[in-house]
């Protein structure tokens, strides 16, 4: 359904309020933007197959500000295999510039978008950054120096979690944002949380209201010692033997 700007501002804090997350009016107003933004380019480049207002609103927006209880002002993040900018975009709308957020994305297209989304949004605090996670892992800049990193929907846990923790610093977190077969995930993944130091502390289900309730955990990983310097593994080796 097409909204106009009012009715997506009343229906995205409506929904928010429902599913027990606070946004102002301000932020409400920029989510807007972005979608806006999302909209126009998505029919130069597909950023999204969600282009519907109200699946935006809870497939895009709702969904990406349940990781906000996990994070704090003054930290420092990475969202990894960000794409159109979900969740790392919506968290910089929220903190307001109050934490740090690097945006990676292996297509430049999509990093061509964020850009624009950051400069015409004058969100504060934030880069987009081109190149594979598992090879920027490994760079002395970006090597444990992240209190927390972020994905949503880009692999399979225990292949995620390779990609992640060479990102975190010890004792900063992965937050792994998964779908209903989460606990089959988990299981599958616990031979990789022991060779990465990883120790998970909390998955947290949600239910996010709506027409047909979509369900969501996001599960967060501790991690405990360095990563052994060897992962992440190239991509050929990841796919070819996942942990």
């Amino acid at each position: 359904m097409k909204m106009n700007k009012e009715q997506f501002i009343n229906t995205l804090i409506l929904e928010c309020k429902n599913n027990k997350i606070e946004l102002t009016e301000e932020k409400a107003k920029k989510l807007y933007e972005y979608k806006e933004l999302l909209v126009e380019w998505n029919q130069k480049i597909n950023l999204t197959a969600i282009t519907d207002d109200e699946e935006i609103i809870i497939k895009h927006f709702v969904d990406s500000l349940l990781v906000i209880p996990h994070i704090e002002e003054n930290q420092k993040i990475i969202d990894v295999g960000t794409g159109a900018g979900f969740p790392g975009i919506v968290i910089a709308i929220h903190f307001e510039g109050k934490v740090s957020i690097t945006l990676l994305d292996s297509l430049q297209k999509r990093i061509d978008f964020l850009e624009v989304v950051i400069n015409d949004l004058k969100l504060k605090n934030i880069k987009a950054i081109h190149a594979r996670a598992e090879e920027l892992a490994h760079k002395e800049e970006h090597r444990e120096k992240y209190d927390i990193a972020v994905a949503r929907a880009v692999a399979p846990l225990n292949v995620l979690l390779e990609y992640l923790s060479g990102y975190v610093k010890v004792e900063g977190k992965c937050i792994c944002m998964k779908g209903s077969n989460a606990e089959e995930e988990i299981n599958n993944a616990k031979n990789a949380t022991l060779i990465l130091n990883l120790k998970m502390s909390s998955d947290n289900k949600k239910v996010i209201k709506c027409n047909e309730d979509i369900i969501r955990h996001i599960l967060v990983y501790n991690k405990e010692k360095c990563t052994p310097s060897k992962y992440p593994r190239s991509y050929g080796k990841i796919k070819k033997s996942p942990l």
